[in-house]
């Protein structure tokens, strides 16, 4: 039970606009320093022989991990996993790629098949059979279309998604005019396409939602519900949109969920970083 469910009504909304004003704070200080790092992540990240893992390591760092697989979300780039990728790397994570895909991409399902082909060639590179997938928002979506339609189950062990409209959402509607944004609209055909019938999928689903996430409308859409999936939607408070894949709650989330064993369907996890 959240603390503020105890509350009287009038002292629980004033301590929910408190949040939410803290939240979008956060939210445009974040907008601000990724405005900063945005160029550096235009061109596309290089793979040399030993992977870029530039954060000194732990002392307990050294476990054996899959590749992870960082997928940004819509008009976005790598560079917006600056801060989850070091903190993976200091605790033992050695295989890291991001994947930038064209803001001029129209149709998720492209964009899912171009993630199919960066992963073959990840598992190629790497020698590992599986990698595990970390997707903000429109990239949670395009990873699970992957996953769930495309086969990618069989290659992908784990896939955690930020703030993704696995339900859509009643914000995209405002940019309705974009064809990719109009797949992430409630009701879209791409929407009712996840929701159909799924069985034997053998990727674990790890769905970080935020009660304060304002371009989640409702908030809950970025839990994932269907029955076929194993499927593990985890609570945070306190953040909005911008900054979950930039905090180091989630990213402490992050790091438990890829080391997590087997959740049981539809378990429910909550934690507050406000």
């Amino acid at each position: 039970m959240q603390f503020s469910s105890l509350l009287p009504l009038c002292v629980r909304r004033a301590w929910l606009s408190a949040a939410l004003i803290r939240a979008t704070a956060l939210d445009l200080a974040v907008l601000a320093g990724h405005l900063l790092l945005y160029p550096s992540g235009l061109t596309p990240e290089r793979h040399p022989a030993s992977d870029p893992a530039t954060a000194p390591q732990l002392p307990t760092a050294g476990r054996s991990h899959p590749p992870v697989v960082l997928l940004h979300g819509f008009i976005d780039n790598r560079s917006v996993f600056v801060l989850l990728r070091r903190s993976l790397a200091r605790h033992g994570w050695r295989h890291l790629a991001s994947l930038n895909y064209s803001p001029l991409t129209g149709d998720i399902r492209v964009a899912a098949e171009l993630l199919g082909r960066h992963v073959e060639e990840i598992c190629a590179r790497t020698g590992h059979r599986e990698v595990d997938i970390v997707g903000h928002s429109l990239g949670g979506l395009i990873a699970r279309y992957y996953v769930q339609r495309l086969g990618g189950d069989l290659r992908v062990r784990t896939l955690v998604t930020l703030g993704t409209p696995h339900s859509g959402t009643r914000s995209a509607q405002l940019a309705h005019a974009h064809p990719i944004v109009r797949q992430m609209c409630p009701g879209s055909e791409l929407v009712e396409e996840l929701r159909r019938p799924a069985p034997g999928i053998r990727t674990r689903f790890v769905s970080f939602w935020s009660d304060l996430d304002t371009l989640m409308i409702p908030v809950e859409t970025a839990r994932i519900e269907h029955p076929d999936l194993i499927a593990q939607n985890v609570r945070v408070t306190g953040i909005g949109h911008l900054a979950m894949p930039v905090h180091p709650a989630v990213a402490a989330g992050v790091r438990q969920a890829l080391t997590a064993g087997e959740p049981e369907a539809a378990a429910e996890d909550a934690f507050s970083v406000a």
